[in-house]
């Protein structure tokens, strides 16, 4: 989310009425501005508020080519984005080719409520990264993991779960069992703490993967900080 803290409001199928999100960006609107300015391209999974809100909208330049499944373009285009590249299967941006994937955001009626999910695998120079997106650890994200074997793997954690039903992104156990089923990637854990729904903190993902000697083999980045994972630039 781009929107300052408490813009988007309490989230449905919560018994809890904090607004969302939780925190504010760590930097300042002029710096947001410049991070804005630099990108090349914007890739949207889904349009749940968490991901897709109105300050995005607002904000992004409204020719910057955005990359999202062919199921929510038509949806985007309604902002007002006028280079929109949508993605079925395949797609190649600038010399990365781009893979969609799926899995499950959720099981059960809360998975019915969430809709479908997607995520992508970026492959350049022989590297792949494959964001998972919103997804519970299920069979898909396995064959995906079977079929790319990517270098790196950014996972939706937090263990984010409604007032009914099970979690709907990836547990603290579910975390475990992608680090050991895909033993030779680099784990990247996100999604926590900025929406009310997620149960579980770096605090405590920390101590946790400590415990599982996990540590060097997942991430998760403080507020603000970046790491280059491929040197896309020339």
């Amino acid at each position: 989310m781009l929107g300052e803290k408490g813009s988007f409001g309490f989230f449905p199928w919560t018994e809890d009425r904090k607004m969302n999100p939780l925190v504010n960006l760590p930097f300042t609107k002029e710096d947001l501005t410049r991070e804005l300015e630099a990108i090349d391209a914007v890739i949207v999974s889904h349009l749940h508020p968490d991901h897709w809100d109105e300050a995005a909208i607002r904000l992004l330049d409204k020719t910057i080519p955005l990359i999202c499944p062919n199921e929510i373009a038509s949806k985007i285009r309604s902002f007002g984005f006028s280079n929109v590249k949508e993605i079925s299967n395949f797609l190649s941006f600038r010399g990365v080719k781009i893979h969609l994937t799926s899995g499950q955001h959720g099981t059960g009626e809360i998975g019915n409520k969430m809709g479908k999910v997607n995520g992508f695998v970026l492959n350049y120079l022989n590297n792949n990264i494959y964001i998972t997106g919103d997804t519970i650890w299920c069979k898909e994200v396995q064959n995906t993991i079977n079929k790319y074997h990517p270098k790196h793997i950014i996972v939706a954690g937090g263990a984010a779960t409604f007032s009914f039903g099970n979690p709907v992104t990836m547990t603290s156990d579910d975390i475990k069992n992608i680090a050991s089923f895909a033993n030779e990637s680099k784990i990247w854990i996100t999604h926590l703490e900025a929406i009310s729904p997620c149960k579980e903190n770096r605090s405590y993902l920390i101590e946790l993967l400590k415990s599982f000697n996990l540590e060097k083999q997942c991430r998760i980045l403080k507020d603000g900080e970046k790491s280059y994972l491929i040197n896309y630039r020339k």
